[in-house]
């Protein structure tokens, strides 16, 4: 009999007895996902009633180092780090510093949206919510790759050039750019910047001695993952990203071990201590916290059952079985995670991972949930295993065609006047890009986003596809040429080549008018 059969049938006989998940369960649950998945290293907590029941690091922190997974090692949390800023500002609004509803302009005048209405409508409670108008990662090209120029005043001045997809406050569209601006919402109120509110405000008195609100601020790093990306058919490591920018949305770094006090926290309505004789937030803000801001379409299918779903402020919610629960995802580059809270059951689920397989956090979050609600057993490390390599296959398919007319072209030597295309292009709110000939070659580059350089191809008609010269991204985009009336090349519009092309890498979203001299 092989492992990966030993491995199922050991869960199923386990899970079908409705008893909660025990450790060589779990053991073998998440070593089958990092073989799966291709994930070297994952960290899992739970909590319930408020204790840790299980913390534990599995695999590798680095596939070159080889260095194990324990229960301290640091992982960036990407957006689970929203939950922290609404924290934040809940405390802000127990002290009677702000409230919700006040508009964004009260505390920084030079904020400004599309339109004028917007723009003096829009409340604190917007910034959080995902229901602008903007469409999904609308501007994150400014903070997305790493390494940008963008900082947060760029970003708030940039805001104005970003134009709806929907009618404001109607449609749900998840959104980066406005928690960083919600991040300096609270620096205004404060007197302190995001990081050191997070650190001295939540963390501190948490004991999540480890963590750090961002990757710059961390005091030790000898037990951090490195971040991987399957890159070209093999595993990489890739650069880890450090833009401070991003902070408020996704900045901090923090462990299984830490993340076990916040999730408790959580599950004890705002009190920590021995006794619960602390209070970080209260209880009243706790629940407009959980409560639904901005409704998303529910998936009504077995076995969870939902009936009803949308965002509260930093955090999904939805019912599961009867349930209310209470979650949030969080990616960068090479790193994903996962934290999900069950009010009702005091049950409390970490996941962190080191590399970019959502369907790998999900796969172990739901297995181990599940035995909390009485669910039959389900495989999900399979389920999602084989929809992971389909949609891959699918989407591989599709670019493997775009580059085949490519090829194609070299092949017949199509002959494309490279100088027609070059000179500079400008976006509202991107900021310029070159496109360069040398050598009968075409070639792109941004100037605030350097790492966004690379060859361009031509395709077909007016249409050219741009490769990156940094193949981690998976994110090679189409330029779309358009004429102007007298014939002359006047503008360039993007899109990403591949469906599975990470949302923030928001091509579609650029309007580029050519440079004039």
């Amino acid at each position: 009999m092989n492992c990966k059969l030993v491995i199922v049938l050991l869960l199923f006989i386990h899970f079908n007895t409705n008893a909660q998940i025990t450790e060589p369960q779990l053991d073998l649950l998440v070593e089958n996902t990092l073989k799966n998945f291709n994930v070297p290293g994952i960290a899992v907590a739970i909590v319930k009633d408020g204790k840790v029941v299980h913390a534990k690091g599995y695999g590798v922190k680095s596939i070159l180092t080889k260095e194990k997974v324990d229960a301290n090692t640091l992982f960036g949390i990407a957006s689970n780090s929203k939950a922290f800023t609404t924290a934040a500002l809940a405390m802000l609004v127990d002290e009677k510093k702000l409230n919700w509803d006040d508009k964004v302009t009260q505390y920084l005048p030079e904020f400004k949206m599309y339109n004028e209405y917007v723009t003096n409508e829009f409340t604190i409670r917007d910034l959080l919510t995902h229901r602008s108008g903007l469409g999904l990662g609308a501007g994150d090209l400014m903070i997305w790759p790493d390494g940008s120029d963008f900082k947060a005043t760029d970003i708030i001045h940039n805001l104005q050039y970003l134009k709806p997809v929907s009618a404001f406050r109607t449609k749900y569209d998840y959104d980066n750019l406005l928690y960083i601006v919600a991040g300096e919402v609270i620096e205004k109120v404060s007197g302190k910047t995001w990081c050191d509110f997070i650190e001295e405000r939540i963390m501190r008195p948490l004991e999540m001695n480890n963590s750090a609100a961002s990757y710059s601020r961390l005091k030790d790093t000898t037990n951090i993952i490195a971040p991987h990306v399957p890159t070209d058919g093999k595993l990489k490591i890739i650069s880890r990203y450090k833009n401070h920018t991003f902070d408020a949305a996704a900045g901090i770094y923090s462990s299984a071990n830490d993340l076990s006090k916040w999730m408790i926290l959580q599950l004890q309505n705002g009190k920590y201590g021995p006794e619960k004789q602390n209070q970080l937030f209260s209880k009243k803000e706790q629940d407009e916290m959980w409560s639904l801001q901005t409704i998303i379409p529910a998936n009504t299918r077995a076995p969870y059952n939902t009936h009803f779903s949308g965002y509260g402020l930093g955090w999904f919610l939805s019912d599961i079985k009867g349930y209310k629960q209470v979650t949030h995802t969080g990616g960068l580059e090479g790193i994903v995670t996962q934290t999900t809270l069950f009010p009702e059951l005091n049950l409390g689920i970490v996941v962190l991972t080191n590399q970019q397989s959502g369907a790998a956090f999900t796969a172990i979050t739901n297995t181990i949930k599940d035995t909390y609600l009485n669910i039959p057993y389900t495989d999900y490390v399979q389920l999602y295993s084989k929809r992971e390599k389909d949609n891959i296959s699918k989407s591989d398919k599709t670019t493997e065609e775009v580059w085949a007319v490519v090829a194609k072209n070299q092949k017949d030597k199509v002959k494309i006047d490279g100088k027609k295309y070059t000179g500079f292009y400008v976006d509202n709110w991107f900021g310029q890009i070159e496109l360069s000939e040398k050598k009968g070659k075409l070639f792109f580059k941004s100037i605030r986003s350097p790492k966004l350089t690379g060859e361009v191809f031509f395709y077909k008609d007016n249409t050219f596809v741009v490769k990156w010269n940094n193949r981690s991204f998976n994110a090679d985009a189409f330029l779309f040429f358009e004429i102007d009336e007298t014939g002359k090349l006047d503008a360039i519009k993007m899109k990403p080549i591949s469906e599975l092309t990470d949302f923030s890498y928001d091509f579609q979203d650029l309007d580029f008018a050519r440079v004039r001299e």
